[in-house]
Protein backbone atom coordinates (compact mmCIF):
# COMPACT_ATOMS: atom_id res chain seq x y z
CA UNK A 1 0.00 0.00 0.00
CA UNK A 2 1.62 3.25 -1.14
CA UNK A 3 2.06 5.97 1.47
CA UNK A 4 0.06 9.16 0.92
CA UNK A 5 1.86 12.48 0.58
CA UNK A 6 1.17 13.54 4.17
CA UNK A 7 3.32 10.67 5.48
CA UNK A 8 6.44 11.51 3.50
CA UNK A 9 9.22 13.07 5.60
CA UNK A 10 12.86 13.91 5.03
CA UNK A 11 15.46 11.36 6.09
CA UNK A 12 17.06 12.33 9.41
CA UNK A 13 20.33 14.18 9.08
CA UNK A 14 22.26 17.29 9.99
CA UNK A 15 24.92 18.16 12.51
CA UNK A 16 22.60 18.01 15.52
CA UNK A 17 21.47 14.49 14.68
CA UNK A 18 25.04 13.27 14.16
CA UNK A 19 26.25 14.93 17.37
CA UNK A 20 23.48 13.45 19.51
CA UNK A 21 23.90 9.99 18.02
CA UNK A 22 27.64 10.02 18.74
CA UNK A 23 27.08 11.25 22.30
CA UNK A 24 24.49 8.59 23.04
CA UNK A 25 26.66 5.81 21.62
CA UNK A 26 29.65 7.00 23.68
CA UNK A 27 27.49 6.55 26.78
CA UNK A 28 26.18 3.17 25.56
CA UNK A 29 22.64 4.51 25.38
CA UNK A 30 19.94 3.81 22.81
CA UNK A 31 16.89 5.77 21.74
CA UNK A 32 13.47 4.46 20.89
CA UNK A 33 13.60 7.00 18.05
CA UNK A 34 16.22 4.82 16.33
CA UNK A 35 15.12 1.36 17.46
CA UNK A 36 11.47 1.89 16.51
CA UNK A 37 12.42 3.70 13.27
CA UNK A 38 10.35 6.72 14.21
CA UNK A 39 9.57 8.97 11.22
CA UNK A 40 10.09 12.07 13.36
CA UNK A 41 13.66 11.34 14.44
CA UNK A 42 15.20 14.12 12.38
CA UNK A 43 12.67 16.73 13.47
CA UNK A 44 12.84 15.95 17.19
CA UNK A 45 16.61 15.47 17.36
CA UNK A 46 17.21 18.69 15.47
CA UNK A 47 15.35 20.39 18.30
CA UNK A 48 17.74 18.79 20.80
CA UNK A 49 15.30 16.27 22.27
CA UNK A 50 15.15 12.48 22.19
CA UNK A 51 13.39 9.64 23.94
CA UNK A 52 16.10 7.65 25.70
CA UNK A 53 15.63 3.89 25.91
CA UNK A 54 17.21 2.29 28.97
CA UNK A 55 17.84 -1.35 29.90
CA UNK A 56 19.42 -2.28 26.59
CA UNK A 57 18.12 -2.83 23.08
CA UNK A 58 16.66 -6.35 23.40
CA UNK A 59 13.00 -6.72 24.41
CA UNK A 60 11.63 -9.89 25.98
CA UNK A 61 8.38 -9.45 24.07
CA UNK A 62 7.50 -9.66 20.40
CA UNK A 63 4.64 -7.34 19.50
CA UNK A 64 3.61 -7.55 15.83
CA UNK A 65 3.93 -3.81 15.24
CA UNK A 66 7.30 -3.15 16.83
CA UNK A 67 10.74 -3.08 15.16
CA UNK A 68 12.71 -3.29 18.42
CA UNK A 69 14.81 -6.48 18.60
CA UNK A 70 13.31 -9.24 20.76
CA UNK A 71 15.08 -12.03 22.61
CA UNK A 72 16.56 -12.85 26.01
CA UNK A 73 18.70 -10.07 27.54
CA UNK A 74 19.97 -12.50 30.17
CA UNK A 75 18.86 -10.69 33.30
CA UNK A 76 21.67 -8.12 33.33
CA UNK A 77 21.62 -4.33 33.56
CA UNK A 78 24.32 -1.70 33.25
CA UNK A 79 24.64 -0.12 36.72
CA UNK A 80 26.16 3.02 35.16
CA UNK A 81 23.20 3.55 32.86
CA UNK A 82 21.08 5.81 35.14
CA UNK A 83 23.94 8.27 35.58
CA UNK A 84 24.94 8.03 31.91
CA UNK A 85 21.36 8.82 30.94
CA UNK A 86 21.37 11.86 33.20
CA UNK A 87 24.68 13.04 31.71
CA UNK A 88 23.21 12.72 28.21
CA UNK A 89 20.13 14.69 29.24
CA UNK A 90 22.34 17.43 30.70
CA UNK A 91 24.46 17.50 27.54
CA UNK A 92 21.34 17.89 25.41
CA UNK A 93 20.21 20.81 27.61
CA UNK A 94 16.74 19.29 27.56
CA UNK A 95 13.87 20.94 29.35
CA UNK A 96 11.84 17.73 28.94
CA UNK A 97 12.97 14.17 28.38
CA UNK A 98 11.12 10.89 27.93
CA UNK A 99 12.77 7.84 29.49
CA UNK A 100 11.43 4.55 28.17
CA UNK A 101 12.66 0.97 27.93
CA UNK A 102 12.29 -2.39 26.32
CA UNK A 103 10.17 -4.87 28.27
CA UNK A 104 12.30 -6.83 30.72
CA UNK A 105 10.28 -9.84 31.87
CA UNK A 106 13.61 -11.50 32.73
CA UNK A 107 14.02 -9.21 35.77
CA UNK A 108 12.17 -9.78 39.07
CA UNK A 109 10.81 -6.22 39.14
CA UNK A 110 10.76 -5.80 35.34
CA UNK A 111 13.40 -3.07 35.73
CA UNK A 112 11.32 -0.79 37.94
CA UNK A 113 14.18 -0.02 40.35
CA UNK A 114 16.40 0.87 37.37
CA UNK A 115 13.72 3.25 36.11
CA UNK A 116 13.47 4.84 39.55
CA UNK A 117 17.23 5.33 39.83
CA UNK A 118 17.30 6.90 36.36
CA UNK A 119 14.65 9.43 37.39
CA UNK A 120 16.65 10.28 40.52
CA UNK A 121 19.90 10.59 38.56
CA UNK A 122 18.33 13.06 36.13
CA UNK A 123 17.03 15.04 39.10
CA UNK A 124 20.54 15.24 40.58
CA UNK A 125 22.47 16.05 37.40
CA UNK A 126 19.91 18.04 35.41
CA UNK A 127 17.37 19.28 37.98
CA UNK A 128 15.78 21.75 35.57
CA UNK A 129 14.67 18.93 33.25
CA UNK A 130 11.14 17.57 33.45
CA UNK A 131 11.08 13.77 33.27
CA UNK A 132 8.37 11.70 31.61
CA UNK A 133 8.60 7.92 31.87
CA UNK A 134 7.03 5.67 29.25
CA UNK A 135 6.81 2.26 30.90
CA UNK A 136 5.68 -1.25 30.00
CA UNK A 137 3.03 -3.10 31.96
CA UNK A 138 5.59 -4.51 34.47
CA UNK A 139 3.82 -7.84 34.30
CA UNK A 140 0.94 -6.22 36.17
CA UNK A 141 3.07 -6.03 39.35
CA UNK A 142 1.86 -3.04 41.35
CA UNK A 143 4.78 -3.21 43.80
CA UNK A 144 7.11 -2.62 40.86
CA UNK A 145 4.91 0.22 39.66
CA UNK A 146 5.10 1.85 43.09
CA UNK A 147 8.90 2.00 42.87
CA UNK A 148 8.57 4.16 39.77
CA UNK A 149 5.73 6.32 41.09
CA UNK A 150 7.63 6.93 44.35
CA UNK A 151 10.59 8.29 42.33
CA UNK A 152 8.29 11.19 41.35
CA UNK A 153 8.41 11.40 37.55
CA UNK A 154 6.72 14.50 36.15
CA UNK A 155 4.51 12.37 33.92
CA UNK A 156 3.88 8.63 33.62
CA UNK A 157 2.89 7.14 30.27
CA UNK A 158 1.85 3.63 29.34
CA UNK A 159 0.40 2.82 25.93
CA UNK A 160 -2.76 0.90 25.16
CA UNK A 161 -1.42 0.70 21.58
CA UNK A 162 -4.62 -0.76 20.09
CA UNK A 163 -8.36 -0.82 20.70
CA UNK A 164 -9.67 -3.69 22.82
CA UNK A 165 -10.73 -5.99 19.95
CA UNK A 166 -7.38 -5.76 18.17
CA UNK A 167 -5.10 -5.86 21.19
CA UNK A 168 -4.64 -9.68 21.30
CA UNK A 169 -3.61 -9.85 17.65
CA UNK A 170 -1.35 -6.78 17.71
CA UNK A 171 0.53 -7.00 21.01
CA UNK A 172 2.57 -9.76 22.63
CA UNK A 173 0.32 -12.34 24.29
CA UNK A 174 1.61 -11.25 27.72
CA UNK A 175 0.32 -7.70 27.17
CA UNK A 176 -3.41 -7.25 27.60
CA UNK A 177 -5.76 -4.33 27.22
CA UNK A 178 -7.14 -4.67 30.76
CA UNK A 179 -3.69 -4.99 32.32
CA UNK A 180 -2.67 -1.74 30.66
CA UNK A 181 -5.74 -0.01 32.08
CA UNK A 182 -4.91 -1.50 35.48
CA UNK A 183 -1.40 -0.02 35.43
CA UNK A 184 -2.62 3.44 34.47
CA UNK A 185 -5.42 3.37 37.03
CA UNK A 186 -3.11 2.16 39.80
CA UNK A 187 -0.52 4.87 39.08
CA UNK A 188 -3.17 7.56 39.43
CA UNK A 189 -4.43 6.05 42.68
CA UNK A 190 -0.90 5.86 44.10
CA UNK A 191 -0.32 9.54 43.31
CA UNK A 192 -3.41 11.48 42.20
CA UNK A 193 -1.22 14.48 41.28
CA UNK A 194 0.81 12.44 38.79
CA UNK A 195 -0.24 13.25 35.19
CA UNK A 196 -0.77 10.09 33.13
CA UNK A 197 -0.71 9.57 29.38
CA UNK A 198 -1.48 6.84 26.85
CA UNK A 199 -1.35 6.28 23.10
CA UNK A 200 -3.22 4.49 20.33
CA UNK A 201 -2.04 3.43 16.87
CA UNK A 202 -4.60 3.87 14.10
CA UNK A 203 -4.86 2.31 10.67
CA UNK A 204 -4.67 -1.31 11.87
CA UNK A 205 -8.33 -2.19 11.35
CA UNK A 206 -10.04 -0.32 14.17
CA UNK A 207 -13.55 1.12 13.82
CA UNK A 208 -14.35 4.74 14.68
CA UNK A 209 -16.56 3.76 17.62
CA UNK A 210 -13.83 1.50 19.00
CA UNK A 211 -11.44 4.45 19.17
CA UNK A 212 -14.04 6.44 21.07
CA UNK A 213 -14.59 3.50 23.45
CA UNK A 214 -10.86 3.37 24.18
CA UNK A 215 -10.92 7.10 24.88
CA UNK A 216 -13.76 6.53 27.33
CA UNK A 217 -11.89 3.66 29.01
CA UNK A 218 -8.88 5.92 29.53
CA UNK A 219 -10.90 8.85 30.80
CA UNK A 220 -12.81 6.58 33.20
CA UNK A 221 -9.53 5.91 35.03
CA UNK A 222 -8.40 9.52 34.98
CA UNK A 223 -5.81 9.50 32.18
CA UNK A 224 -4.89 13.12 31.44
CA UNK A 225 -3.22 13.06 28.02
CA UNK A 226 -3.62 11.08 24.81
CA UNK A 227 -1.68 10.70 21.58
CA UNK A 228 -2.98 9.10 18.39
CA UNK A 229 -0.88 8.37 15.32
CA UNK A 230 -0.76 6.37 12.10
CA UNK A 231 0.73 2.88 12.30
CA UNK A 232 3.50 2.34 9.74
CA UNK A 233 4.75 -1.16 8.94
CA UNK A 234 8.48 -1.23 9.84
CA UNK A 235 9.33 -4.36 7.78
CA UNK A 236 7.42 -6.86 5.61
CA UNK A 237 7.41 -9.27 8.57
CA UNK A 238 5.36 -6.96 10.72
CA UNK A 239 1.65 -6.21 10.94
CA UNK A 240 0.25 -4.79 7.71
CA UNK A 241 -1.32 -1.35 7.46
CA UNK A 242 -5.06 -1.63 6.87
CA UNK A 243 -5.80 2.04 6.27
CA UNK A 244 -4.09 5.41 6.05
CA UNK A 245 -6.13 7.65 8.31
CA UNK A 246 -6.50 11.15 6.88
CA UNK A 247 -5.25 14.29 8.64
CA UNK A 248 -8.87 15.45 8.79
CA UNK A 249 -9.90 12.32 10.69
CA UNK A 250 -7.00 12.76 13.09
CA UNK A 251 -8.10 16.35 13.69
CA UNK A 252 -11.60 15.09 14.43
CA UNK A 253 -10.27 12.59 16.98
CA UNK A 254 -8.29 15.37 18.64
CA UNK A 255 -11.43 17.48 18.97
CA UNK A 256 -13.45 14.56 20.34
CA UNK A 257 -10.71 13.67 22.81
CA UNK A 258 -10.68 17.18 24.21
CA UNK A 259 -14.47 17.11 24.48
CA UNK A 260 -14.22 13.88 26.46
CA UNK A 261 -12.04 15.62 29.03
CA UNK A 262 -8.42 14.86 28.16
CA UNK A 263 -6.33 17.82 29.25
CA UNK A 264 -3.98 17.43 26.27
CA UNK A 265 -4.35 15.57 22.98
CA UNK A 266 -1.84 15.18 20.15
CA UNK A 267 -3.40 13.53 17.11
CA UNK A 268 -1.91 13.34 13.62
CA UNK A 269 -0.49 10.94 11.03
CA UNK A 270 3.11 11.30 12.24
CA UNK A 271 2.36 11.61 15.95
CA UNK A 272 3.97 9.01 18.20
CA UNK A 273 3.61 8.54 21.95
CA UNK A 274 6.66 10.71 22.60
CA UNK A 275 6.43 12.95 19.52
CA UNK A 276 7.18 16.55 20.48
CA UNK A 277 7.00 15.41 24.08
CA UNK A 278 7.70 18.97 25.13
CA UNK A 279 4.17 19.83 24.02
CA UNK A 280 3.14 18.21 27.31
CA UNK A 281 5.63 20.41 29.19
CA UNK A 282 3.03 22.52 30.96
CA UNK A 283 0.90 19.56 32.05
CA UNK A 284 3.92 17.78 33.50
CA UNK A 285 5.26 21.02 34.93
CA UNK A 286 2.17 21.49 37.05
CA UNK A 287 3.51 18.73 39.27
CA UNK A 288 6.47 20.93 40.21
CA UNK A 289 4.60 24.20 40.16
CA UNK A 290 5.91 25.25 36.75
CA UNK A 291 3.42 27.53 35.02
CA UNK A 292 5.38 28.94 32.10
CA UNK A 293 2.50 29.89 29.82
CA UNK A 294 4.86 30.34 26.91
CA UNK A 295 5.93 26.71 27.01
CA UNK A 296 2.63 25.37 25.69
CA UNK A 297 -0.42 27.19 24.51
CA UNK A 298 -2.05 24.62 22.19
CA UNK A 299 -2.99 21.31 23.76
CA UNK A 300 -3.26 19.56 20.43
CA UNK A 301 -0.26 21.06 18.63
CA UNK A 302 1.08 18.36 16.29
CA UNK A 303 3.02 20.55 13.92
Amino acid sequence: MAKPAWLKVKAPGGEDVVRLREKLRSLKLYTVCEEARCPNLGECWSEGTATVMIMGETCTRGCRFCAVKSGNPGGTLDPREPENTAVAVKTMEARYVVVTSVDRDDLPDHGAAHFAETIRAVRRISPETLVEVLIGDLGGDLDSLKKIVDAKPDMLAHNLEAVRRLSPSVRDRRATYDRSLKILEAAKKMDPALPTKSSLMLGIGEEHEEVLESMDDLRDIGVDALTLGQYLQPTPKHLKVQEFVTPEDFASYEHLGLLKGFRYVASGPLVRSSYKAGSFHLLAGLRRGITDEGSQSNSGDTR
